[in-house]
């Protein structure tokens, strides 16, 4: 029986095979991982990334949304086009069939293209010579104390409500890319063109998954929940931004956005910034620190600090007992951990969400706090 190639199977053909090439090459060589992120991404995100950088909404939002609805109604309208048309069944599933295969050719091919082969390439530290040296508990210590007085001090300098919260006063477009463009000045490839960061609607579902923000490689977009606690959002921001810059590991964008706020002129940015990488750091204290420096650390947090951080938590925990979702907060947050496991897994991240963490390495190894 021969099979006769028409313009769609060899369309198809060429998207998935390239893709299956693309994505072996990726595994098997950095170097070309390299090359790809810094002179085919750009291309991409200044063909494709300006012109939807214009539109006033996340694309990728309304892909979501327009994809959940053909997965509904799929199923329906075949079967009642199967029944009305019985003479043309077969027609009406090759293009139902066709009409899918295209949808998946999409996703594999925008995903291997603005991700995939970009979590490859070589990682921030290796590109930037930052060293990879290991540090004791003592030096970790010594960089929590750095954070700790930083945050302090510039927690006085935030507007506050008149129960002591933060309170975000900056815009969060050309402030956060002129933060990120700044970093150019040292790291070459955080220079150039910035897309606008963009509010999803549909927050509380992202709330309901512990998600700040997301990058969606099919919409080129950096996207951000606008409803959790307002610290988080310009070093979230600064963090979507990073991912768009070819930067996909979860502790590198991390670090690059605490380098954006802490040296934007914009003093809400900086305590975002320092604050977000002192609850990383914090983490690790207790991890790895005795109790004695522990107890020391964590009495010497100003109450301004403290309201913040527990006003943060007290979000997402609101966010958990809350009943407004369609959905269980709790079942929406187990399936998007696992999700986001798999996912993190399946591009070589082998410790999955716990390489968050690792941006205290990074802070380590850059020296901060320390005088260069």
């Amino acid at each position: 029986m021969k099979i006769r190639l028409n313009k769609n199977r060899i369309a198809l053909l060429l998207i998935f095979g390239g893709c299956i090439i693309l994505n072996i090459v990726a595994w098997l060589s950095k170097g070309f991982c390299d090359w790809y992120g810094e002179n085919i991404l750009p291309i991409w995100f200044n063909a494709f990334g300006r012109p939807i950088a214009l539109l006033p909404f996340s694309l990728g939002e309304i892909m979501i949304m327009l994809f959940i609805v053909i997965i509904l109604l799929t199923p329906v309208s075949l079967i009642v086009l199967l029944i009305v048309m019985k003479r043309r069944r077969r027609k009406v599933l090759k293009v139902y069939g066709l009409v899918w295969i295209w949808i998946i050719a999409f996703i594999v091919l925008t995903e291997t293209l603005n991700c995939f082969i970009i979590y490859h390439r070589s990682t921030f530290g290796e590109t930037y010579n930052i060293p990879t040296a290991q540090h004791t508990s003592s030096e970790l210590a010594e960089l929590c104390d750095y954070l700790t007085a930083r945050t302090n001090e510039l927690s006085k300098q935030v507007t506050r409500d008149e129960e002591g919260k933060f309170v975000l006063t900056a815009d969060l477009d050309e402030t956060a890319r002129k933060a990120m463009s700044a970093l150019g000045e040292e790291f070459p490839q955080l220079s150039g063109y910035y897309v606008t960061p963009k509010p999803v609607i549909n927050s509380f579902f992202m709330s309901q998954q512990y998600l700040m923000g997301i990058y969606f490689p099919f919409s080129l977009e950096a996207n951000y929940n606008y409803q959790m606690y307002p610290s988080n959002l310009p070093e979230t921001v600064c963090h979507e931004l990073a991912h768009t810059k070819g930067f996909m590991l979860e502790d590198e964008a991390n670090f690059i956005a605490y380098l954006a706020c802490d040296r934007s002129d914009n003093i809400e940015y900086r305590y975002s910034g320092n604050l977000r990488a002192l609850k990383y750091v914090l983490n690790e204290v207790r991890d790895n620190c005795s109790d004695e420096e522990i107890e020391r650390i964590s009495n010497s947090l100003d109450i301004e600090v403290i309201i913040d951080i527990v006003g943060n938590s007290d979000y997402w925990e609101s966010v958990q007992e809350s009943d407004e979702g369609l959905l269980p907060s709790k079942t929406v947050a187990a399936v998007s951990d696992a999700a986001m496991e798999a996912s993190l897994k399946m591009n070589g991240v082998s410790d999955g969400k716990k390489s968050y963490g690792r941006m205290v390495d990074l802070l380590l190894n850059y020296g901060v706090g320390k005088d260069k």
